[in-house]
């Protein structure tokens, strides 16, 4: 009978024993694919069983959360969310995340671990703690200006802080409104099916997501390049350029939109002023295709490792081409394309000597009682140019607000310094040009200056002259900038 208590009791260990490894296997080396598995909703029900922390805005929440009494609790709400959703993205409990609903996810929902007084507490309770506050770097006046400026005409706007890189405004048009799907159930299954089906692509966040030619706005960084090289001997020398220009190798006689006549032998200050492509796509050619590569790499164009921290899209300048293509590169035409915020970057460059800071739209981020978890620093990017340089393309960018095709952009007790610019679009450049601006502003009371814009407008009902990017896109950054030296007491 012994012998029969001890193979059953060495036969309940066995068992035992494969009981706890199974268990072992289960909860320890296939926890992370079961979390992860869709059929398993207790990561969602714990996700939205507890509100999420909020996105502010010069210390005001933008978003919210709606108890739903569901097993998915909490809702994500927003206020003003056509304005602010190219910063906040969405945070949907059917589709997920993105923008700073996505890359501050585990600080908003409460599991980063720097949300806890213990170390390594929350992955040993598997307990959240309450979500935390992300406190943005936007100025809303500015966002409220550029939103309203563009008027659901498509287009965008980016407003940086030149000495600073923060970014004062993101956005995007036309937009829409993330709450409309933020919840489960066919109203939220219809509204995200109408918006990714809409042609005019509202969930597109064409500041950051979208490159355009830059058109003539590109003339800025040539000019940059042509000073920085030597090419002209300074902005007042006279640049030998012929009208119309026979780009390199080709018949094609490139001309001027307008003042063709004044483009003739030009100084580097009239022909910014006046925006003469014969001259700049001459000076681009001058400089020669590694040094325009080297002066368009150092104000971030080619860079695919921009974030703000939301990807960038990579803006760009072609690094292999003859001497024609080079020519139009240099006037923003050809392959040559940027973000918004990569042109915003330019102006922001020369408003701050030169250097070009790293572009960022989190200032700061807090436990949702408000003590501090980290803080954005100013660094720099990269050093475009050189200070007296940038004090040079001042001066020019100054002369195209006061008495060339930027006066549209013009603040009374301000110093205003721009560029206008007018890309072609289409086959045969058929489609509707896109009217750019980029500037820069500095009130009589600031010691540096405190905003710098970009704007383009694609719907723009414009002629093919540099001046429509005065009309259509100039009166927006004017309202933009006049919002950030309100703030600031200017």
């Amino acid at each position: 009978m012994t012998r029969y208590i001890r193979r059953a009791a060495v036969f309940c260990l066995i068992l035992l024993v494969a009981l706890l490894v199974n268990s072992t296997r289960v909860q320890v080396f296939q926890s992370g694919s079961l979390d992860a598995n869709p059929a398993n909703r207790r990561g969602s029900i714990a996700q939205y069983g507890q509100p999420r922390g909020d996105i502010l805005v010069q210390g005001h929440p933008v978003t919210g959360a709606r108890d739903s009494k569901q097993a998915l609790r909490y809702e994500r709400t927003y206020k003003d969310g056509p304005l602010y959703s190219p910063v906040t993205g969405y945070a949907s409990q059917t589709y997920g995340s993105s923008f700073l609903e996505g890359s501050e996810d585990g600080l908003l929902s409460g599991t980063d671990p720097l949300l806890s007084p213990f170390p390594f507490w929350p992955e040993l309770s598997r307990s959240r703690e309450p979500g935390g506050d992300v406190a943005t770097t936007l100025n809303a006046g500015a966002q409220e200006a550029a939103y309203a400026g563009l008027g659901g005409k498509k287009g965008a706007v980016a407003a940086i802080e030149p000495a600073t890189g923060r970014i004062l405004a993101l956005v995007t048009a036309p937009s829409y409104d993330p709450g409309d799907f933020a919840g489960t159930g066919t109203a939220a299954e219809r509204a995200w099916r109408r918006l990714n089906a809409d042609p005019e692509r509202p969930m597109l966040n064409r500041a950051i997501r979208e490159t355009y030619p830059p058109g003539s706005t590109f003339k800025v960084v040539t000019a940059a390049a042509a000073l920085e090289h030597e090419v002209v001997d300074g902005i007042g020398t006279p640049t030998r350029t012929p009208v119309p220009y026979t780009l390199p190798g080709t018949r094609t006689r490139l001309g001027n939109e307008s003042a063709s006549a004044a483009c003739e032998d030009a100084t580097l200050e009239d022909a910014l002023r006046i925006s003469c492509n014969t001259v700049f796509a001459r000076l681009g050619v001058a400089v020669g295709l590694d040094d325009m590569v080297e002066t368009a790499r150092a104000f971030g164009f080619n860079d695919p490792g921009v974030h703000v921290p939301m990807i960038v899209s990579r803006s760009n300048f072609d690094t292999d081409m003859n001497q024609s293509q080079l020519a139009l590169s240099s006037i923003g035409q050809f392959n040559t394309r940027a973000t918004p915020l990569q042109m915003a970057m330019v102006a922001a460059a020369v408003a701050n000597g030169g250097t070009v800071m790293a572009p960022h739209l989190v200032d700061r981020t807090t436990t949702g009682g408000g003590t501090a978890i980290s803080t954005t620093g100013s660094r720099t990017y990269r050093q475009a140019m050189s200070p007296y340089t940038a004090s040079q393309l001042q001066k020019m960018m100054v002369d195209v607000v006061e008495d060339g095709t930027g006066t549209n952009a013009r603040i009374p007790g301000a110093t205003v310094g721009g560029k206008t610019g007018t890309a072609q679009n289409g086959v045969n450049n058929e489609g509707t040009p896109y009217a750019w601006f980029i500037s820069y502003a500095q009130s009589a009371r600031a010691a540096q200056p405190e905003v710098a814009v970009a704007v383009v407008v694609e719907d723009a009902e414009a002629n093919r002259a540099d001046v429509s990017g005065g009309g259509n896109a100039a009166p927006i950054a004017r309202a933009v900038m006049e919002a950030v030296l309100r703030s600031a007491g200017g």
